[in-house]
């Protein structure tokens, strides 16, 4: 399988040409831990055409890691590319962390309970649940202005002016929650992110094994970890 990869080669007279890459191959995804006896180790490993997104190869690594640890890991860690509301589920049923990087996609903020915030600066209103189309129970919040009753207060935001008031769809998964919610200034969080180095040095000793796909690379997954 293969797939296109775009890059922007700049030009003697400043401008920038986009040139096109056709790659072949596999791509090899690992999942990591690091224990005080052994040092680093290969908990799973799995290969997929490189025209596979990233976050393609979790599950099967984390279901491979779970046999290899005859149990769940309390933390897991990766990269951006695995901010997904389900990866962080695995581990926030059971008291753990995913310390995940976020991908910003809203400029929404939150009170601690998750409730999300109105534009001008307003706790919005639960109405009711429903099953989205993402597989996740979600939670939609409406203006707090017009419910569950109009208060009277005016607001010259353009979903107001239209009679509706904004709307918001939050996922109300343990995942979806925690993934919105986390510290990531706190020390759980830098402990746990930093295991991820765990796959680096995995993919450095592949190299020097020649044991490493040279054109598509090992790609950095998963450091799951049950010692913090």
């Amino acid at each position: 399988m293969g797939s296109n990869a775009s890059l922007n080669k700049e030009l003697s007279d400043g401008t920038t040409e986009e040139k096109k890459e056709l790659i072949w191959g596999y791509g090899t995804g690992v999942a990591a831990a690091t224990t005080p006896d052994y040092g680093d180790i290969v908990l799973a490993e799995h290969t997929l055409p490189f025209n596979e997104g990233d976050i393609t190869y979790f599950r099967p690594l984390y279901h491979q890691s779970v046999l290899a640890l005859d149990h769940f890991p309390t933390h897991i860690t990766a990269d951006a590319a695995y901010d997904a509301w389900y990866v962080y589920d695995t581990v926030a049923r059971r008291g753990g962390i995913a310390a995940i990087p976020l991908n910003a996609r809203s400029t929404t903020t939150f009170d601690p309970d998750g409730t999300p915030h109105y534009p001008i600066g307003l706790r919005m209103s639960p109405t009711f649940h429903y099953a989205h189309t993402n597989g996740y129970r979600a939670l939609r919040y409406r203006c707090p202005l017009l419910f569950p009753l109009a208060v009277g207060q005016s607001c010259d935001h353009e979903q107001f002016l239209k009679g509706k008031g904004c709307q918001k769809e939050i996922n109300d998964e343990p995942g979806g929650r925690a993934r919105l919610l986390m510290d990531r200034t706190s020390p759980l969080y830098k402990a746990v992110y930093t295991q991820r180095t765990s796959c680096e040095r995995i993919n450095s000793q592949a190299k020097e094994l020649g044991i490493e796909c040279r054109h598509p690379s090992t790609t950095d997954v998963l450091s799951p970890t049950s010692i913090l």
